[in-house]
């Protein structure tokens, strides 16, 4: 576990879309997307299921399995017309505002960039983390 010094810096999405456009299959991309998740003081209780116990969102602790983070984004890269795959996960305490994380998809068209970005999305939201809100 990583304590709140070694908290992760997050990464330059300007470099990142630098380095993807200078990739040579950016030639087949027509379009980028980019997911910054952070943390909010709405519990996701009561923004998913609108159950609201008059809790705020304090902070957060978050932990990843990388090996399950690779493989979804081997899975992503498979998906029709996606060339360009980058996440970047925060770990440990974090606090309101914090990045918890960044996904970069280009690919060839919009239909399969939007698709690609929420199948990657969720997949590291649902099975690849842990977040624990706390109040």
């Amino acid at each position: 576990m990583m304590n709140e010094k070694t908290k992760k810096m997050p990464p330059s999405v300007d470099e990142w879309l630098k380095e993807a456009k200078n990739d040579p299959e950016a030639l087949q991309e027509g379009m980028y997307l980019v997911h910054n998740g952070t943390v909010r003081q709405t519990p996701k209780a009561m923004v998913r299921q609108g159950l609201d116990d008059g809790s705020l969102v304090t902070g957060m602790e978050f932990f990843y399995d990388a090996e399950m983070v690779d493989a979804a984004i081997a899975k992503t890269h498979q998906m029709d017309g996606i060339f360009h795959v980058r996440v970047w996960l925060n770990e440990g305490h974090l606090e309101l505002g914090d990045d918890i994380m960044y996904v970069l998809i280009g690919g060839d068209i919009r239909p399969h960039v939007i698709d690609a970005l929420q199948s990657l999305v969720e997949t590291i939201k649902t099975k690849c983390v842990t977040e624990i809100e706390k109040r």
